[in-house]
């Protein structure tokens, strides 16, 4: 299984962030090859200009291109995820998540933020041609502690991570496997 995982923050380490490195070391262990893009692995220049010719925008291109699902991470401000994932986003083709599992997660302030997953996030991945978008993780801020080493992770957030990653290995397992089965049926 190749996954990326998209981070929203323009913080390199943020809670959004630790929720996407949780659920990587946690499909890393089911043989999952995990493949990361945030802000600082990206040429900001050439993401802000949507220059798609400049080799970091390519790579994260390819990336997605390649993999079998795709996680999104972001904060949540002022009711919505972040203009960085949106700026990520925008330099991906219109197509870019078809065929893809999707699994959004996201970080805010408190319960009032949960729906911007549902009423902000997943209508752009569907602009992108997500066809399985899981429901995804809300984490309020509180539920995670960056300031401690090892990140601390509240444990009923870290049971919903928990289910997220079984979720998400699952349906692509089944799309794998469903992709194989029609690739034989139209071979023989």
């Amino acid at each position: 299984m190749h996954i990326v995982t998209l981070a929203g923050s323009p913080k390199i380490h943020s809670k959004s962030s630790s929720l996407l490195a949780y659920l990587s070391q946690r499909l890393s262990q089911d043989a999952a090859f995990v493949q990361h893009f945030s802000l600082q692995d990206l040429h900001v220049p050439a993401l802000l200009s949507g220059d798609v010719a400049h080799p970091s925008i390519m790579a994260l291109q390819a990336a997605v291109a390649e993999a079998d699902g795709v996680i999104i991470a972001s904060p949540v401000y002022k009711a919505s995820f972040s203009g960085v994932l949106k700026t990520i986003l925008d330099v991906l083709p219109q197509d870019a998540l078809a065929h893809k599992t999707v699994l959004p997660v996201a970080s805010g302030g408190s319960l009032a933020h949960l729906l911007a997953l549902d009423y902000a996030l997943k209508p752009v991945l569907s602009a992108l041609k997500a066809q399985e978008i899981l429901s995804g993780v809300f984490a309020v801020d509180n539920q995670i502690q960056i300031d401690t080493q090892p990140i601390t992770i509240e444990p009923s957030l870290r049971g919903r991570l928990d289910q997220a990653a079984q979720q998400f290995a699952h349906a692509l397992r089944c799309r794998r496997s469903y992709a194989d089965t029609t690739t034989l049926a139209y071979s023989a």
